[in-house]
């Protein structure tokens, strides 16, 4: 669709950097949720189709344009539309952000415990005699400080980077601007 869209802001659909096209407002939200704009939940569908489209979208910042029929459109209610969808991006971003760091805490957990372990067996490996009961306590807590550690770097360096995609994805759209678009 290369047609130049007829709005205020009169807008080539090439040049705006995500374009979806709605039949109603209806379908930012779910179908599930009765209640008005300024509360009612995000579709999931819809959100999807933003992760996609935001997801070509490598660098720099970008406009959100909803292309919505001139017939039905209500300047009122996209303002209200804005507003819960800015709301809902930061809210994620936010919950995003909290999981990461989390996820980094735990991680430094695990590794300050790995740490701890492995220095109280090379302790007891190097300034006691050795006895049954130590020996079996240095066989367990050699295997039991690697894995500590390794699990620490590894939620540290690793498992948080599973959690940054949606990270991104809220980062990118909850900083860029929306607008309604006649089509």
């Amino acid at each position: 669709m290369e047609e130049v869209l007829q709005d205020k802001n009169s807008v080539d659909i090439k040049q705006a950097n995500i374009s979806l096209i709605l039949d109603s407002y209806n379908e930012i939200f779910s179908d599930f949720d009765p209640r008005n704009y300024s509360q009612r939940a995000i579709s999931d569908d819809f959100l999807s189709e933003c992760k996609r489209a935001v997801r070509e979208k490598t660098v720099g910042e970008f406009e959100l344009r909803l292309l919505v029929p001139e017939k039905i459109r209500i300047i009122k209610d996209e303002e209200v539309i804005k507003k819960r969808l800015k709301e809902h991006f930061k809210k994620h971003l936010g919950i995003e952000s909290k999981n990461i760091l989390k996820m980094k805490k735990e991680g430094f957990k695990w590794l300050i415990i790995g740490t701890i372990i492995m220095v109280l067996d090379t302790l007891l490996v190097a300034y006691t005699t050795r006895n049954f009961f130590l020996n079996f306590l240095i066989i367990i807590l050699e295997p039991a400080g690697w894995f500590s550690f390794w699990e620490g770097l590894g939620k540290i360096f690793i498992h948080s980077k599973d959690k940054f995609p949606d990270y991104a994805f809220y980062e990118k759209i909850s900083s860029s601007k929306i607008y309604f678009v006649n089509y």
